[in-house]
């Protein structure tokens, strides 16, 4: 189909102005970023020195940073897989299937599992510094204490630690992807349901051959968004963390390590390296997700 007279030029009117906003605002910082990862610039000098791929050498030799990738890796193997696992749970619970109208109060259970979200990080860190405190006044250890064991310190244990920080993430991200796939199973037409419930297809069968082939699409978005969730945790780490990463290092995470090299260090340069290696690490994932779990689009 062509394309009317005068039809190109009104497209691009309405297109031209955020694309100039996206390129100004988002590729020309990218760039930017790509640039000082070539120098040793410390913020201060208008014209950094080029020292080409030095800072690239230096990073593949840090320790501080493969420990924060080591991290990354195991952030993307439970966030992404215990998050969706979780709210493809609550979220079949709470439709009783696919197709269905869903139980009795779904509308005010998925208010109260998203609400998560809407809480600043500040305060999601106040929570959780109540919930792990180390002595009995921590809600964990008072929980433990009732029954005879020992205070435990939760976030200063470095085997501990990252999990705890898991456990935080899972927490605050489960919400919305609940009443994400719960959109999704109201809207799977209700003939396909009563079809597979006619030949005697049980819950959980409908639930492994109906209902995820149906999400599939919604499924591969939401692991790539929480894999991508993965290679941050900024936020939960900063506020959470022994000693902004700790301890020890058992925490740490690279937009951690960038925010400290440039802030607390001042190497804005090798900083910007980290940011380029940590955008690599996303966009492969990316790509690499998108592509290994597409598959043949179910249309109903």
């Amino acid at each position: 189909m062509r394309m009317p007279r005068g039809g190109a030029r009104f497209v691009i009117s309405f297109l031209a102005l955020p694309i100039i906003i996206y390129v100004i605002f988002v590729i020309a910082p990218y760039l930017q970023a790509f640039y000082l990862a070539l120098t040793d610039w410390k913020g201060i000098t208008a014209s950094p020195k080029f020292v080409g791929f030095k800072n690239f050498e230096v990073l593949f030799s840090d320790s501080v940073f493969w420990k924060a990738v080591l991290h990354h890796g195991i952030l993307l193997l439970v966030l992404p897989l215990v998050t969706l696992i979780i709210a493809l749970f609550f979220a079949f619970l709470l439709n009783m299937g696919a197709g269905t109208k869903g139980v009795r109060g779904s509308r005010f259970y998925q208010a109260v599992f998203f609400f998560p979200q809407v809480l600043a990080v500040a305060v999601i860190g106040v929570l959780f510094q109540a919930m792990y405190r180390p002595d009995k006044g921590g809600v964990l250890n008072g929980l433990l204490d009732l029954v005879g064991v020992e205070p435990i310190g939760w976030l200063t244990k470095p085997n501990l630690a990252l999990w705890m920080l898991i456990a935080v993430l899972v927490w605050q991200a489960v919400g919305f992807y609940v009443v994400l796939f719960a959109a999704g199973m109201a809207s799977i037409p209700k003939e396909i349901v009563e079809a597979a419930q006619l030949d005697g297809c049980s819950k959980g069968r409908m639930f492994f051959q109906v209902t995820l082939p149906l999400l599939w699409d919604t499924m591969q978005v939401a692991w790539v968004y929480l894999g991508i969730a993965a290679f941050d945790g900024f936020a939960i780490v900063q506020v959470l963390s022994v000693d902004r990463g700790g301890p020890d290092g058992s925490t740490t995470v690279l937009p951690l390590e960038i925010w400290r090299n440039a802030f607390t260090f001042s190497k804005y340069g090798y900083a910007s390296a980290m940011g380029v290696a940590l955008f690599v690490l996303s966009l492969t994932f990316a790509v690499l997700t998108l592509r290994v779990t597409r598959r043949e689009r179910i249309e109903y």
